[in-house]
């Protein structure tokens, strides 16, 4: 441009900054063009060296046909709850002085209050201490085994106990053929998965072993099965996100469940069944989360896919697993969660995230679905309604695509983000956003508080790091 032009028709401005500037200008009638740029999250040379492959570099063609493959994977799958059994029935290896627990792998003296309190009790749960001290003792003499969830097929919610003697809930994906479990949902108040350990803990779980887990089976065999997947989609249609939120879904599963349960049992055993179930509000929550495993596991193993397939933290570590690295945990240190607290407690009282209900947001859910569930946006400290619809937002630039039979009504019946890019994670520093419960930071108190918690960047760096190595 000549100087003569620039005096005639005046400059164009390009933004790279804030988008309120060059809509001022705009309004003002100047000539600007905001372009979308953000300074690069990292400034580590290999890990933007191995982000810029993957994205735009010698790489990038094999990773996107990766992640379509991921993606049809994940749109494909058809999971259905079809069984309750005892968890030694269902996991091979799983036998006496054996514990499953949540997020990435952790020996006993690096757990956390609430993990190593939860431990206790399902030692004394399982009859192999007396009581709590002796349990101690023997959780930390080396004698019991230690394993994450992810590695057998199962996840947990919070502390993610699992041991023989405990019902677990099983999904079959009939696309894929596979299945996976989870512990049926404890209630509401001090409850294992939170780290309590008392009597009160121990006997709810007794009677989730001897009522409700055979209940549900045989409900399960004469209704030949609940399909997960309509379910969802009404839910958030209905205000749920499935993590904070299933009011909606647990009401709906327990529609479908009720007149098998009803023809299977007499009446007393079915109303005391049934009574809780519609006093929990979060009984589909570990529904939500098997349906998540059994969708993801099919995700794994895809040759360069960049989509994190788990999401786990254990109180001290937080891990992901990405498909085309295959079951190889990338670890960085967990982060506070932010939100609400019960009346009595602060953040002083808090533990580092855990659980592995993060699976959740990996098949779109959760945080990524906060749009769907404004009440949720106060009740985690949030915001508003608008600020809901932002989280989803921010979302949908960390994803490989959308859900089109997973939609929410506040952003014009738009598909949930699906399918969580490593790379995408690196290159615009948006990490996932996960809606969490709030433990006590020591063993046997339970629930303080939800909030919300961000994945750390550091997993996803790791990530792509080693996903551009295993195909240089």
């Amino acid at each position: 441009m000549s100087a003569t032009d620039l005096l005639n028709n005046g400059p164009t401005v390009i933004g790279v900054g804030l988008k309120g500037f060059i809509d001022d200008l705009k309004s003002q009638g100047a000539d600007a063009i905001a372009v979308d740029w953000r300074p690069p999250a990292t400034s580590d040379p290999q890990v933007l060296d191995s982000a810029d492959r993957l994205t735009s570099g010698d790489l990038s063609g094999s990773v996107e046909r990766g992640n379509q493959k991921a993606l049809e994977n994940m749109l494909a799958a058809d999971p259905v709850l079809i069984d309750v059994r005892p968890a030694g029935e269902l996991i091979e290896s799983l036998g006496d002085h054996k514990i499953l627990h949540a997020g990435p792998p952790v020996e006993w003296p690096d757990m956390c209050g609430p993990m190593q309190g939860a431990i206790c009790g399902a030692i004394v749960l399982e009859g192999w201490a007396k009581d709590l001290q002796a349990a101690e003792r023997l959780a930390a003499s080396g004698k019991i085994e230690f394993e994450p969830n992810h590695h057998h097929a199962a996840v947990g919610p919070m502390t993610g106990m699992t041991t023989q003697s405990m019902p677990l809930m099983v999904v079959e994906n009939k696309a894929f053929g596979n299945r996976a479990y989870c512990a049926i949902n404890e209630g509401l108040g001090k409850v294992m998965r939170f780290g309590g350990n008392d009597d009160s803990v121990l006997d709810r779980l007794r009677w989730l072993e001897s009522t409700l887990g055979p209940l549900m089976a045989d409900a399960l065999l004469a209704s030949e099965g609940v399909g997960l997947k309509n379910i969802i989609a009404r839910g958030l249609s209905m205000g749920d996100e499935m993590h904070q939120r299933n009011v909606a879904c647990t009401s709906l599963i327990l529609r479908e469940l009720a007149p098998a349960i009803a023809r299977v049992t007499d009446g007393d055993t079915a109303s005391e069944v049934l009574t809780f179930i519609a006093g929990n509000d979060q009984f589909f929550l570990n529904v939500a989360m098997v349906m998540g495993k059994a969708i993801m596991d099919p995700v794994r193993d895809i040759k360069n896919s960049s989509v994190v397939t788990a999401m786990a933290r254990n109180g001290t570590k937080f891990g992901i697993r990405v498909s085309g690295c295959g079951d190889q945990w990338f670890v960085a240190d967990v982060e506070m969660p932010r939100g609400l607290y019960f009346p009595g407690f602060s953040e002083k009282d808090a533990n580092p995230d855990m659980g592995d209900s993060t699976i959740v947001e990996t098949i779109g859910l959760g945080g990524f679905a906060m749009a769907a569930s404004p009440a949720v946006a106060g009740f985690v400290g949030a915001g508003s309604a608008a600020d809901a619809v932002a989280y989803t937002n921010r979302m949908i630039e960390i994803t490989v695509g959308r859900n089109p039979e997973w939609t929410i009504p506040a952003m014009d019946f738009a598909g949930v983000p699906t399918g969580i890019d490593v790379r995408q994670v690196v290159n615009t520093g948006i990490t996932p956003t996960i809606n969490t419960g709030i433990a006590h930071r020591e063993p046997g108190i339970g629930q303080v508080g939800a909030g919300v918690v961000n994945a750390p960047l550091a997993c996803f760096e790791q990530a792509c790091v080693a996903l551009a190595e295993q195909q240089s």
